[in-house]
């Protein structure tokens, strides 16, 4: 008997090089699977990208639609902060929605999402720096954390922007093992969740260079919500300033920390790249 297909239309996108499959579940049905999300995101047999992201109805009262994200591994995600700012260039452009402030609820935050020109601003919320929250296994919590990879010691902060990251600062960011250090970290039994692992260099109090490793998916071009605990780290430990633009291999990206309100916020771009649909 022959297998029944289905079609899906579906956009490209990308947040400095940070790349995405958008899918709208608003017009059309996606029947959903681990394995489907891997066979897509296939960069030789399927589309190729780093995440998947689904605009859904709204399911919270006074929000304007639900975002969830899946890594290319096929596991959902709670937060991305690059595929954010997909999301609003996607819903405005294809008239989705005719207002520039779009309110999003995603796994466990609300995100405030502005379109502003070129640039979409996010409101990422406030960082949460209690371990059992992150979540990370430790009984009290400290600005700087240390886990020891074979003899040597490595100091990182932990911190989460609606999904957890752990950070290290280093003195020279082409000269650091990301691959190697981010996969131990990333499955140290210390992350019951795993962990996101960044790597920043400070140039000076208003501006960084930055490596992230993605848990479920190694290192990016970009991580949006990386950027935002690099930052917020940095502040913490009186490293950097609440104004901060960070270099990351597919471009920069400015993010600001509200004190007062308590609210990371994250200003860049995003880009569409085509469109099509496929059978599967």
């Amino acid at each position: 008997m022959k297998k029944k297909t289905r079609r899906l239309n579906f956009s490209k996108m990308h947040g400095l090089k940070n790349d995405f499959m958008v899918v709208e579940t608003l017009t059309q049905d996606f029947f959903l699977t681990k394995q489907i999300i891997k066979n897509f995101s296939n960069r030789y047999t399927g589309i190729g990208f780093d995440q998947l992201l689904i605009i859904e109805p709204p399911i919270i009262k006074n929000t304007d639609f639900n975002y969830r994200i899946f890594n290319s591994n096929g596991i959902e995600v709670e937060q991305c902060g690059n595929g954010a700012r997909c999301f609003a260039k996607f819903v405005y452009d294809k008239n989705f929605i005719n207002k520039k402030k779009i309110i999003v609820s995603t796994k466990n935050r609300i995100l405030i999402l502005k379109i502003k020109n070129k640039n979409i601003s996010v409101n990422i919320g406030s960082p949460e720096f209690q371990p059992k929250k992150i979540p990370f296994l430790s009984n009290k919590k400290k600005n700087f954390y240390t886990i020891y990879m074979n003899s040597k010691k490595i100091f990182f902060g932990v911190v989460s922007v609606g999904n957890p990251h752990c950070v290290l600062f280093v003195k020279d960011i082409n000269n650091v093992s990301v691959k190697k250090i981010g996969s131990f970290l990333e499955n140290h039994s210390m992350f019951p969740e795993k962990i996101n692992v960044g790597f920043v260099q400070i140039l000076n109090k208003n501006e960084i260079l930055l490596r992230v490793f993605e848990r479920g998916v190694g290192e990016t071009k970009a991580c949006g919500s990386g950027a935002c605990a690099a930052v917020i780290i940095g502040i913490k430990n009186n490293k950097l300033s609440h104004s901060v633009k960070v270099h990351l291999k597919g471009g920069n990206i400015l993010i600001k920390f509200n004190a007062k309100k308590n609210n990371i916020y994250m200003i860049g771009t995003a880009k569409h790249i085509y469109d099509g649909y496929i059978n599967y």
